[in-house]
């Protein structure tokens, strides 16, 4: 056990030293994806954090999305307080200072004149900070600096995008997009999706046995360690169906697992994982589905692959995130704890199935700083004790997806729909049992009484389930131990 130890948490880069690249990964000058523009709504700003800048996006009349800093130039106020207009400005709703999509004041009610706002507006410092975005495959993405070089920077590199998303072919089935806030880290979120081994423990029921699918592989070097481009690792040996298993590591937010079937089909799952604050991360992510040949697809992720509306998919996610969830985010608490600075010290790692995590440490030390540089405070915050708030969806999700709330909405009209139904019936069968009661002289209860009983009984138990349904968009609490 001892050589073993030595042998893992010795592991190399699969480059010597010598090829080390100079340069240092620089976490500002990257695209960032920070939301999926479909389950925006448009009407109002949303507030964002990444890399520990506080910074609101909002739609204008263009229909373009724009990042700004949060931050309104007059007093400090946040802008995601406010309102967008309808002539396409962002108003502050603290003294109605609007803003255009370019950042630049073009209102202050509070001026003297038409002479004097537009001289106090042409003024740099009623400008607000901004940042280059753009849309890709769905998603918005921000750069994460501002200014006139940003600008040009931001033009000369390209987004993690997927290049399948991008074919038109009809074997490439991709399924909804998902998004959660998570209390734990980028970096703790990268490591958990380079460990495969876990993935049959933690989620037990879902993704296999936690008793019988624990076996031993090898994890192999496929793509030569780059600081710029990362690194990427095969399982072998895969499962009798699977020709081939990568997991793909691009710096700065993409995890890219790439299963090839035999018979030709590909799963690929897209995992993004993006710094927002200490001790927080932003997860997006997806399935994409390549058929075989003969144009059947293969067998995703659990249940996630079947059919079903991406609000369904937001909620359900929970039995599968919060799974990692309560593992990761006192993981991070405990090892920051015992030494910060030096991973590999503070952990055991004698098997070969940890050595992408180990790689994954070692880029992040030698290649891109030791860390995230963290704009403003970069304490981690104290362990969550409370499971209600660690398991929270509606602040890490609902309340910010446009989507999942208009179906919160139907279904809370539909619960109260079918439960008022329920009432209904027994009532009318009451009444007219009554009624027979009365005509017949007969005290049993008549069809219509036991009819009326039934339809509310199935009514009222319906009504129960979407009830607990819509409890999905607001918590999910998760133990392992009553995980059989």
């Amino acid at each position: 056990m001892v050589t073993e130890q030595k042998l893992s948490s010795n592991y190399q880069d699969p480059q010597s030293s010598r090829e080390l690249e100079s340069d240092t990964f620089q976490w500002t000058k990257q695209w960032y994806p920070v939301a999926v523009v479909e389950f925006l709504d448009p009407t109002r700003p949303h507030p964002i954090q990444l890399l520990g800048k506080n910074l609101v996006i909002w739609q204008d009349n263009n229909q373009q999305w724009n990042c700004f800093a949060d931050f309104c130039p007059h007093r400090g106020v946040p802008l995601s307080e406010g309102r967008v207009e309808a002539d396409g400005t962002l108003l502050c709703a603290y003294h109605a200072w609007r803003f255009n999509h370019q950042g630049n004041c073009v209102k202050i009610p509070q001026s003297f004149d038409g002479e004097k706002e537009a001289k106090n507006c042409d003024n740099i410092n009623a400008c607000v900070v901004t940042y280059p975005t753009q849309e890709k495959q769905g998603l918005l993405w921000v750069w994460a600096e501002s200014g006139e070089q940003a600008k040009i920077e931001s033009q000369l590199r390209k987004p993690r995008i997927i290049p399948e998303l991008e074919e038109t072919s009809d074997r490439i089935e991709k399924k909804y997009w998902n998004i959660r806030d998570l209390p734990y880290g980028w970096d703790y979120f990268m490591e958990n999706v380079s460990d495969p081994a876990h993935v049959t423990v933690s989620h037990h029921g879902l993704m296999g046995s936690r008793y019988s699918e624990g076996k031993y592989y090898d994890m192999l070097p496929t793509k030569k360690l780059s600081t710029q481009e990362g690194f990427a690792f095969e399982i072998t040996p895969t499962s009798s169906m699977v020709e081939q298993a990568i997991h793909d590591f691009q710096p700065p937010c993409l995890m890219k697992i790439v299963s090839t079937f035999k018979d030709g089909g590909k799963l690929m799952l897209v995992l993004y994982a993006i710094p927002t604050r200490p001790g927080w991360c932003r997860h997006i992510g997806c399935q994409i589905l390549v058929k075989n040949n003969q144009g059947k697809p293969p067998k995703g992720l659990a249940f996630y692959a079947l059919p079903m509306p991406a609000w369904l998919g937001h909620i359900l996610a929970s039995l599968f995130l919060h799974q990692d969830l309560v593992f990761l985010h006192y993981q991070e608490k405990n090892l920051a704890k015992k030494n910060a600075n030096h991973w590999i010290e503070s952990v055991y790692t004698p098997n070969p199935q940890d050595k992408m995590v180990i790689t994954l440490r070692k880029w992040l030390e030698k290649r891109a700083g030791g860390g995230i540089p963290w704009e403003g405070n970069s304490q981690l915050p104290p362990a969550e004790l409370d499971k209600r708030k660690l398991f929270d969806v509606w602040e890490t999700h609902t309340k910010h997806c446009q989507v999942c709330q208009n179906a919160l909405k139907n279904l809370n009209r539909l619960t109260w729909g079918v439960w008022i139904g329920a009432i209904a019936c027994l009532i009318i069968g009451l009444l007219i049992d009554s009624r027979m009661v009365a005509m017949q002289g007969s005290m049993m209860p008549s069809v219509a009484f036991w009819g009326g009983l039934s339809l509310a009984v199935i009514l009222g138990v319906s009504g129960y389930f979407l009830h607990k349904l819509t409890r999905l968009f607001y918590v999910y609490e998760f133990e392992h131990a009553d995980n059989d």
